[in-house]
């Protein structure tokens, strides 16, 4: 499954507003928001300004979509996948950084649109920082149920932690540090025995 051009099931993706979604996506993961304009994602979604602003008021609406989409394909679909194929809780979490490394090696690595989004715009209480942030919450309430079959004693605490070392490998990954999922799971593998719970 690529993490850049989203598949989902029962999609044909023929309506231009699904095509429209789906070059923002790809456009938007790879080479940020704010360097993207209109024209752009019109001309390789195959549709006219017209319909793009019949779909979305404006840029910062479709933007909120696609951020909806990365939840659905990235959050929803991949990593709740990743996490869940594995057997006991701790094997859960250091599955997360296993399959990290996998994704930080392609050569289509696109970082995380939440964080880049939620940077670019400066501020959460935009309708585009807003759902960066929600974007990055869906991804701790995930974690949280997944902490909670750990044996640590404050499961939402550990997501907390789980996610701030997420979010750095895949910052450092970004920077060239190809083995921060690696070096994070590491960290994770010392805090679960200092838990107990390894």
């Amino acid at each position: 499954m690529t993490l850049v051009t989203p598949e989902i099931e029962g999609e044909n993706g023929s309506g231009a507003r699904e095509r429209i979604v789906r070059a923002a996506y790809e456009l938007f993961c790879q080479h940020g928001v704010a360097s993207i304009g209109v024209e752009r994602i019109i001309a390789e979604a195959g549709v006219h300004k017209t319909s793009l602003y019949k779909h979305f008021a404006s840029k910062e609406d479709l933007v909120v979509a696609v951020l909806r989409r990365r939840d659905e394909v990235w959050t929803q679909g991949w990593l709740r996948s990743v996490i869940e194929r594995e057997g006991t809780p701790a094997e859960r979490v250091s599955a997360i950084f296993d399959a990290f490394d996998e994704w930080f090696r392609r050569d289509d690595y696109e970082s995380c649109l939440f964080i880049n989004t939620l940077l670019e715009s400066h501020d959460r209480r935009t309708p585009a920082g807003g759902a960066a942030a929600a974007g990055l919450a869906s991804i701790r309430e995930l974690l949280v149920g997944f902490c909670e079959e750990l044996d640590v004693p404050d499961p939402r605490r550990f997501a907390v932690q789980l996610q701030i070392l997420m979010s750095g490998a895949i910052v450092q990954a970004a920077s060239g540090v190809t083995d921060a999922a690696m070096l994070a799971r590491r960290v994770v593998e010392e805090m679960l025995g200092e838990a107990g719970a390894a």
